[in-house]
């Protein structure tokens, strides 16, 4: 991805501006997009099934922010972890692609 180096920056920016969009973005294509039930997301995530709810209908970490492609790729990937179990990402993979975007703006 990236050569640059980690810094704690990056993250900070990440988890203020694009995290809480992107789990609601994750949590609705999880719930609408893969059939989850919002009990079942709600358990695998160890939230409330409350929580879902106001994630699906963007109460919680809604916005009208505009995903990258990459960043809409590594949503759906989040969403078959949670579905599945199986991950291939990580948060530095995640802050490195959302650090790429901060640059551009």
């Amino acid at each position: 991805m990236n050569t640059e180096p980690c810094l704690l920056i990056h993250c900070d920016t990440l988890v203020r501006k694009m995290l809480p969009g992107m789990r609601a973005e994750m949590v609705s294509r999880l719930v609408i997009g893969r059939g989850l039930s919002q009990s079942e997301a709600a358990r695998r995530l160890g939230v409330t099934r409350a929580a879902i709810s106001q994630y699906v209908s963007k109460k919680r970490g809604g916005s009208d922010v505009q995903f990258s492609s990459e960043i809409s790729a590594i949503i759906d990937r989040w969403a078959l972890a949670v579905d599945t179990g199986e991950s291939d990402i990580n948060l530095c993979d995640v802050c490195k692609c959302a650090h790429k975007k901060f640059n551009k703006i």
